[in-house]
């Protein structure tokens, strides 16, 4: 089985740089402005990666012969390949926002089918799976909107990636819950965690030092990937409150956009407002340094609520709201103290 993954990892590693010259010949390149956190001209669409290594997870499953399993996933595989593919011919000339919103809430909703295959909610009535999945598809297409959001410094998708598939996959090894091993297959989790690694060598460095960035069909793909995930888990268990394993990116992204709304801004425009980019742009901290901060506070949320907390709905709701609150003050308190280098910052453009 090592030697199986090892061979996917060298897999993985030929296509990045394979695209890498095609991206290299095909301009597709992301030039800075004054809303970047970065100063050189960068390769992008690298994040093409984790769709393939989903790709790749889906053809090792038919050459073992588990056309079952590759029946069962086959609607997630094809949401992904739709939302991986309209994201990077977003990457390449940009699209609509109508069309990228189509796309996700289709690929979304083939997503949902694979995680609800064989649950106990296909028992229900279909006006309930209709209000559960109108719910459920608006809550997820967010979610990937806001981790997009949140890709804007060095190695900052990757990082908070294995932040959140590593637990996903403790959860689902090593049984610390009765209720939640088993809620997806190992081999999806570990392979999509190889991907990321891939992507790691290239982009988790310095300022200045990445050879590419992950692009929209990085950041939405790797986002499709872990919700997915995430929602096999809460379909299983029934517990919402496992969307504590993407906290630290939701608090930042939410209070950020409510922000934003605060000071009249087009949603749609690019920005520099998010607590991490205060920190890499205006304190001048290290995107690496940055990225192993938010890394470090959503693995001690996700660590504490799987070895800390009992498993029952009392002990999960009080730490989940708990953790938001926690989380919320420490944003509000960050940018009441610093928010106002940035305010300095656009002022120097507006005079220049």
């Amino acid at each position: 089985m090592i030697l199986t993954y090892a061979i996917i990892a060298v897999i993985l590693l030929a296509a990045e740089l394979i695209y890498f010259r095609i991206a290299d010949k095909c301009n597709i390149i992301d030039k800075p402005n004054e809303r970047s956190s970065h100063s050189t001209i960068v390769l992008r669409g690298g994040g093409v990666i984790f769709a393939i290594s989903m790709i790749v997870w889906q053809i090792w499953l038919m050459v073992q012969g588990e056309w079952c399993m590759v029946g069962k996933y086959l609607p997630f595989m094809v949401g992904l390949i739709l939302i991986a593919g309209v994201s990077f011919w977003d990457d390449v000339k940009s699209l609509p926002d109508r069309v990228r919103l189509v796309a996700q809430f289709l690929a979304m909703g083939l997503a949902a089918w694979s995680m609800i295959q064989g649950s106990d909610l296909m028992a229900l009535e279909w006006y309930w799976l209709v209000l559960i999945g109108i719910a459920a598809l608006i809550v997820f297409v967010g979610a990937t909107n806001i981790i997009n959001f949140m890709d804007g410094i060095n190695g900052i998708t990757a990082g908070y990636a294995l932040a959140v598939l590593e637990p996903l996959l403790m959860l689902d090894v090593r049984g610390q819950m009765e209720d939640v091993t088993g809620f997806i297959e190992p081999s999806y989790l570990i392979v999509a965690i190889i991907g990321v690694l891939v992507f790691c060598i290239f982009n988790f460095r310095p300022k200045g030092k990445a050879k590419c960035f992950a692009g929209d069909v990085g950041s939405i793909g790797i986002a499709f990937i872990m919700l997915f995930a995430i929602g096999k888990l809460i379909v299983q268990t029934g517990d919402v409150t496992y969307l504590i394993l993407l906290l630290v990116y939701g608090v930042d992204g939410c209070l950020t956009i409510i922000h934003r709304i605060m000071l009249h801004e087009n949603l749609g425009e690019a920005h520099r407002k998010h607590a991490f980019q205060l920190m890499a742009n205006e304190l001048k901290i290290g995107h690496v340094k940055v990225t192993l901060l938010y890394m470090a506070m959503q693995l001690a949320v996700s660590l504490g609520f799987i070895y800390l907390i009992p498993n029952t709905v009392a002990a999960h709701w009080g730490y989940f709201v708990g953790a938001i609150l926690v989380l919320a003050v420490a944003y509000v308190l960050f940018k009441k103290k610093y928010y106002y280098l940035h305010e300095e910052y656009l002022r120097s453009l507006r005079s220049n």
